[in-house]
């Protein structure tokens, strides 16, 4: 069984104004760095991490001992029209309401809908998955996004529950295993999540 640490990023700052964060490059919050060299996790043999700085960051700071592996598949999702902004600034946008009203499962404006952007990510977590196998892994951590973390968990977490349930707070995630060779080789890609991972 190949184990996985997979933790969403530190705070930037537009994470702690609540605004849409996706392709906008932040770096982590100063004080966030420094909160999150407290955090202690299992020691693992290769970090893997989306492109953005706020996870190659978080990536260096938990994992100080080795050099993330960049996958740009597991960035996250194109906001569009929604992209920098918080909920309060688009309550009153039609193309919002419009957005929440599908369920948050139609295409942003000028972004990625949630099937496109869930592929994209299963795409990187196969890639991941395929590394780990090549290199005889049994234990590795990814530093990605909360919604890249929510769409891996949506398709093949078990026990199964709904996408929005598989969020994770910054600095937190999930402490999941699979049989990585049936992953990769049959249809039986099941995730079984052994815990969420709780920033104290």
């Amino acid at each position: 069984m190949l184990k996985i640490t997979m933790i969403r990023h530190g705070k930037t700052e537009g994470n702690s104004l609540g605004k849409y964060i996706g392709i906008t490059d932040e770096p982590l919050l100063e004080e966030e760095r420094e909160a999150l060299r407290a955090l202690k996790f299992p020691a693992v043999e290769e970090v893997y991490s989306s492109p953005m700085k706020r996870c190659i960051e978080t990536a260096n700071i938990l994992f100080d001992y080795l050099e993330p592996v960049v996958v740009e598949e597991l960035s996250q999702c194109n906001f569009g029209k929604f992209e920098g902004k918080t909920y309060q600034e688009l309550l009153n946008d039609p193309e919002y309401k419009s957005w929440v009203g599908s369920g948050e499962i139609t295409s942003f404006p000028e972004g990625e809908n949630r099937g496109e952007f869930q592929e994209r990510c299963i795409r990187g977590f196969e890639k991941v998955v395929s590394d780990a196998v090549k290199n005889n892994r049994s234990h590795i951590a990814m530093v990605v996004h909360g919604g890249t973390i929510m769409s891996v968990l949506d398709a093949y977490g078990f026990p199964p529950q709904p996408y929005i349930e598989w969020t994770a707070e910054a600095g937190g995630g999930y402490q999941i295993r699979l049989n990585a060779e049936a992953f990769l080789n049959t249809s039986n890609k099941e995730i079984i999540v052994d815990g969420k991972i709780v920033r104290s």
